[in-house]
């Protein structure tokens, strides 16, 4: 009898937990047995495992008793990424390879039936969870895999390419970081950031909503533009991202690993601001995030960046409504039977929508054909408190033919940017958090308004019936608008903006 021990690690939402593969040989009735809270695809890995050591010229135990562990038992193992130290574990135990060196290394990879290793989900995530636990064991992933996990500061990443790459380094008796075998150490590295993204110089007129998307940069307030069809909403959208701050290192990490989760990693976009824009046909699990196990949504996906929701009268009534959780706490946490998952959603929303049916409510030129009770159905369908919850709400109006062809270029992107950065700096040097955090009692302390700024917000709540939190949201814009401007007072000009930014719906 034989027993081996093999380190790996599962995903459970961002977390990647400690797995340990243990590996038994035994004499009796020759089969496989997988235990441990296996999903299907990890199950699948008895066939994979046997093909991929046959086919690389080693030698399967066929006629003895094979169990495997995943350790713990109560924890949920899916995909393939526990093909590799499967693998090992019975090569380890049936002595074909020492099992001393294996506690040096934590394994995933998916195998082929050649015995090549194909890439996992959630490479980021594995070395992050390594990072942080402060560990000397170093990470083996597949090509592509590697790549990803190399991101990580500090990061000991080894990549291998075949089975073959890595039995052959576990019988060497000595280090190597690169030989032609296929094991290939690689140096943590970060991919230069990138500024080609879409200019807001391209943007032609509507100064108001250039306004409100460098307030919402500024302060991270969630942003509705209402305007007809073609007046250039989704083009503002497309260019917050480049309004936005640079990424610190710890965002980036977290940005990426969530992409990671969902296969959607691109080395080449490393740094920049995630950008998402589902369609309006999405449910709510596609929105928020489910399924079993549990993977991210698109809310998710554009942690630390933007989500933009075009036609938002169009989304599912309760795919809506699920964003109002993570707009106020940051963060979604899905609920199943056996387990639950929690994954990071700080976004930046943007939303669009037309003033009516038809879109052309209020059109200089074009009629509207929509009916007074069509158009409050049509802009019922956003509640209450969804609207509660987003800061600014701006008419974007459709440009004449004159100033879209022969209109001036306004500001660039980077221009706006400084003064982004700026107010950003003042609110974290101030607060801590950006103006958009501001809660409680550090609203009272930290927003510094004017006894005649409070006075003006006050009667503008009473006369449009603004609920507690829709004052405190107008609040939090005017001190954005008072950080833009560099003043450290809230003075009655910035609550006048700020109330503006609240009357183009009725529910706002």
């Amino acid at each position: 009898m034989a027993l081996a021990h093999v380190h790996s690690r599962a995903l459970q939402g961002l977390a990647a937990r400690p797995v340990s593969v243990e590996v038994h040989l035994a004499n009796g009735l020759p089969s496989f047995t997988l235990v441990g809270l296996a999903d299907t695809e990890v199950k699948e890995a008895r066939e994979r495992v046997r093909a991929a050591i046959v086919n690389s010229g080693l030698e399967f135990p066929h006629s003895q008793r094979i169990t495997v562990n995943l350790a713990p038992a109560d924890l949920p193992k899916d995909s393939g990424r526990f093909d590799l130290p499967i693998a090992l574990g019975i090569l380890a135990a049936s002595g074909q390879i020492d099992a001393e060196p294996l506690a040096r290394w934590v394994f995933a990879g998916e195998l082929s039936l050649g015995g090549e290793l194909r890439p996992v989900r959630g490479a980021l995530a594995m070395a992050m969870a390594l990072g942080h636990e402060g560990g000397a064991r170093a990470l083996v992933l597949p090509p592509g895999s590697a790549e990803e996990a190399a991101q990580m500061p500090d990061a000991h990443v080894v990549r291998a390419r075949h089975l073959i790459d890595v039995v052959a380094r576990l019988r060497l008796e000595h280090p190597a970081t690169q030989d032609d075998t296929g094991w290939t150490r690689l140096e943590p590295r970060t991919a230069t950031v990138r500024d080609d993204g879409p200019d807001l110089a391209d943007v032609k007129g509507q100064a108001g909503a250039r306004r409100a998307l460098e307030i919402a940069a500024a302060g991270e307030h969630s942003l509705l533009m209402v305007g007809p069809p073609g007046a250039g909403k989704s083009m503002l959208a497309q260019r917050l991202g480049g309004l936005l701050p640079p990424m610190a290192t710890d965002e980036a990490l977290q940005a990426a690993a969530v992409a990671s989760l969902a296969g959607r990693f691109d080395p080449a976009r490393w740094g920049q601001r995630p950008y998402c824009a589902p369609h309006h046909s999405a449910s709510a699990v596609a929105l928020v995030g489910g399924g079993s196990p549990p993977r991210p949504g698109e809310i998710s996906l554009a942690h630390q960046g933007v989500l933009f929701l075009d036609e938002l009268p169009e989304f599912q009534r309760h795919a809506l409504e699920a964003l109002r959780e993570p707009l106020e706490t940051g963060q979604i946490r899905v609920s199943r039977a056996a387990h639950q998952s929690e994954f990071p959603a700080r976004f930046q929303l943007v939303a669009a929508m037309n003033p009516c049916p038809c879109g052309y409510r209020g059109h200089p030129v074009r009629a509207c054909r929509c009916t007074p009770d069509q158009v409050t159905r049509y802009q019922g369908r956003l509640s209450g408190p969804l609207l509660d919850r987003i800061d600014l709400q701006v008419e974007v109006p459709a440009l004449p033919s004159d100033e879209l062809l022969q209109g001036v270029r306004g500001e660039r992107s980077a221009e706006v940017r400084e003064r982004v950065v700026a107010a950003r700096e003042r609110a974290l040097q101030r607060q801590g958090v950006p103006n958009r955090a501001l809660s409680g009692g550090s609203l009272d302390k930290h927003v510094q308004a004017e006894p005649a700024a409070l006075k003006f917000l006050h009667a503008a709540a009473v006369r449009l019936a603004w609920s507690g939190r829709g004052t405190h949201r107008a609040l939090r814009v005017a001190r954005t608008i008072a950080d833009l401007a560099g003043r450290e007072c809230v003075g009655v000009a910035d609550v006048a903006e700020a109330v503006q930014y609240r009357r183009v719906l009725a529910g706002g």
